[in-house]
């Protein structure tokens, strides 16, 4: 079984957007008052992703989300910023789980960067907004951490960390090989070229 092209969007599978919502009376074509939006029906109550991230995001200790802030660890400026920024977080958002600021690339991460888990939609959705605004020059992916039945750990990471990102400012190449290594093994193949 060959390995998906993780920028390749077309080789994966998705759920059906509509799931559960099949046999339903069509969408009123009515404008609201700012004549461009459409007015949607009613609902009695909100969506459960409010409350819980959908799956396949993951529930448990790791968290929904991983947000990853870069810098330019040979730039004085940016790498001061960095630091006051990991700082203000921690101030902020102490509920939020974040981690040491490392001066150097490490992992799949090109530059230097911290880390931060958000646990609940409210907390995506409370530190996500505030981010935009507050990482000045830097950069960040957010990636999802997700739990599908049937796909192996480091297949689901590479996906996580390349076909489902979102980045704020430049979107950085980050090296996969651990990820496509490790898939690749799981799935019993090999990532060297034969001899």
């Amino acid at each position: 079984m060959a390995l998906p092209n993780p920028s390749d969007p077309a080789a994966y599978s998705y759920p059906w957007p509509l799931q559960g919502y099949e046999n339903l009376p069509p969408l009123p074509d009515e404008k609201n008052e700012d004549s461009k939006s459409f007015r949607n029906e009613p609902s009695y109550a909100l969506s459960k992703a409010y409350e819980e991230f959908p799956e396949p995001l993951r529930r448990d200790r790791r968290g929904g989300f991983d947000i990853h802030v870069y810098f330019r660890e040979d730039d004085e400026q940016q790498l001061n910023y960095a630091r006051a920024l990991w700082e203000r977080i921690r101030r902020e958002f102490p509920e939020l789980r974040i981690y040491r600021v490392w001066d150097k690339p490490i992992g799949p991460h090109p530059r230097g960067m911290f880390e931060v888990n958000v646990l609940t939609p409210a907390q995506f959705g409370a530190f996500v907004p505030w981010l935009a605004i507050w990482r000045g020059p830097l950069s960040a992916l957010v990636h999802p951490n997700t739990a599908e039945p049937g796909v192996a750990a480091a297949a689901g990471e590479l996906r996580d960390h390349s076909q489902r990102a979102i980045w704020m400012g430049e979107r950085l190449t980050l090296d996969l090989s651990r990820f496509e290594e490790a898939a690749a093994a799981r799935a019993g193949e090999s990532t060297e070229s034969p001899s």
